[in-house]
């Protein structure tokens, strides 16, 4: 049986049940965590607070494929006067791909936590002008980790960082644009150092010619791997430098904070991000365009994205960056929790640095790129 049906199975047996007149239906991509936060903590939370509301909630599976079964979803009942989805939470790719289709609510002006929402991925999903449409539920950001004992003066843009690297090899390790998305970014940001047109990367429009105008950055890039350690993937790169063989490299910044308070990393290994940014990648809020419940969604992504339930359910539980301003959830949490996120890369560094994934299109030239340029 083909994985739509079996997904589209599934909607129906949980969606299709009789609906009570305050039930909100919430259908989340990713892995199981993001259903169960929603089923353990967050939906009784809003029911706590909101008496006599039912939060259901159901997960269409990880990665892109989560976000394509509930596009499939909505697109399936545009004809319908009133759709079974009022809250979805889904990823850049197809958030995008939503808004241009005009499946989603521009909504966020109505959401009193709306005008906490500062980080350039709430407006640019992949080349798409989602502004308004979307909120963030995390940030996920990668960075590159380093060991203090063996980089005394770590390098602060991607220029500084050829350099140590050639000064320094084998010293820094990444996986190339297999095993992982940290070294991925770790690719794309090199990209808007060196290729002159960073904006027009994350932004677009799409011109397929300037591709060759590449040719001097993948060569640089070609040049980089042959004094890089290549890792075979992200928890590749932290396992190395845990164990001392490398002394850098790229890493997703929560994976990072959770090894570390699992005790599998060096808690003296620090974090920084290379001028001119790197990528990250939030998971969005959405609300359809015709949700049965849209006040009572609205309502609900408040209380996901006000800067308690940012402190709590986001940081604490998971350590993942606020989806919000993080100045705007300083307050929410401890000195220690506010200096194990942000001692080493700051809120102002991140609304810099912290810049989203290229656009669509050059996201996929720039990896086809580096297969044929730069891996051969």
């Amino acid at each position: 049986m083909k994985r739509s049906i079996v997904l589209g199975a599934a909607f129906t047996a949980a969606l299709s049940l009789p609906v009570a007149a305050q039930t909100l239906n919430v259908v989340t991509a990713g892995d199981t965590n993001m259903v169960d936060y929603i089923n353990d903590y967050l939906g009784p939370l809003f029911e706590e607070q909101n008496p006599g509301v039912t939060v259901r909630a159901l997960g269409t599976g990880p990665g892109d494929g989560g976000s394509q079964a509930l596009y499939e979803k909505l697109s399936a009942q545009k004809g319908n006067d009133v759709w079974d989805v009022d809250v979805g939470v889904v990823h850049q790719r197809m958030a995008g791909q939503m808004v241009s289709e005009g499946l989603l609510q521009s909504y966020r002006d109505r959401a009193a936590t709306g005008s906490l929402v500062t980080a350039d991925s709430a407006e640019n999903a992949l080349g798409v002008d989602v502004g308004g449409y979307v909120m963030p539920m995390f940030q996920s950001q990668i960075a590159i980790a380093y060991n203090p004992a063996l980089v005394s003066a770590p390098p602060q843009s991607y220029a500084e960082l050829a350099d140590w690297a050639a000064a320094n090899p084998g010293q820094f390790g990444y996986n190339g644009i297999t095993g992982g998305m940290a070294g991925v970014g770790f690719v794309f940001g090199w990209m808007y150092a060196f290729s002159d047109m960073s904006e027009t990367l994350r932004n677009g429009p799409f011109d397929a010619a300037v591709a060759a105008n590449w040719t001097p950055a993948l060569e640089g890039l070609k040049q980089f791997n042959t004094v890089a350690t290549i890792t075979p993937g992200n928890a590749g790169t932290l396992d190395a430098m845990n164990r001392g063989e490398i002394a850098m490299g790229p890493v997703w910044m929560d994976m990072f904070y959770t090894w570390v308070a699992d005790g599998r990393l060096n808690p003296d290994l620090k974090l920084l991000i290379p001028a001119p940014g790197m990528p990250g990648q939030p998971m969005y809020y959405v609300v359809p365009d015709k949700a049965a419940q849209t006040d009572l969604a609205v309502k609900f992504i408040e209380l996901a994205t006000s800067p308690e339930v940012q402190a709590e359910g986001i940081v604490r539980r998971f350590n993942w960056l606020p989806g919000i301003d993080a100045n705007a959830v300083k307050e929410n949490l401890t000195a220690e929790e506010w200096g194990v996120l942000f001692t080493d890369v700051s809120p102002e560094v991140l609304a810099e640095r912290g810049l989203s994934m290229p656009q669509a299109d050059y996201f996929r030239t720039i990896l086809e790129s580096y297969e044929r340029q730069v891996a051969n």
